[in-house]
């Protein structure tokens, strides 16, 4: 059995940011910059994908709490809800890879955990919620079983009840 390249874990405020480069430069101005200030402020959470043999950073996502207009879902999946008026759901904030790990099926990985980290959660939540940055990421999310929010351009939802396998 090969040993694993990759782990995720919460992102250390003390770890080194300054080499990471996904090619996206608002990405890599967050991840850089501000990423911190979020998770100190208590509106997201950050997971990291740890190279083990050289101890870089490859990859990261952030994740937050948030809530979706129940008209906003797709009349498929609303009608299977209670009416309330919003429904909570959990929000990958941002997903990026560097350029150094691309094409290594990280950016999968990535959203796998965050997809396991949000059915997990003691707090509940319908579904996952992102918003794709352009058409690439859209087809991302898509190749995945994200659905299109009708209202919302580029926004797209993951039912998280459906998503998980049964063991």
């Amino acid at each position: 059995m090969t040993e694993p390249r990759f782990s995720i874990e919460a992102l250390a405020l003390s770890e080194e940011r300054a080499s990471f480069s996904c090619g996206v430069e608002v990405l890599d101005r967050y991840f850089r910059s501000y990423v911190t200030q979020d998770i100190k402020r208590r509106v997201t959470a950050c997971f990291v994908a740890k190279d083990l043999a050289e101890g870089r950073t490859a990859g990261f996502y952030t994740l937050a709490a948030s809530s979706v207009p129940l008209p906003d879902l797709p009349d498929h999946l609303a009608r299977k809800l209670p009416r309330y008026p919003l429904v909570p759901v959990a929000r990958i904030g941002r997903l990026a890879v560097d350029l150094h790990y691309r094409g290594q099926q990280l950016g999968a990985a990535l959203l796998w955990d965050a997809i396991m980290r949000a059915s997990r959660s003691e707090l509940m939540v319908y579904g996952l919620v992102v918003d794709a940055k352009d058409e690439r990421a859209e087809a991302f999310y898509r190749h995945f079983g994200f659905a299109s929010l009708p209202t919302l351009r580029r926004c797209l939802v993951l039912p998280l009840a459906r998503s998980i396998p049964t063991v």
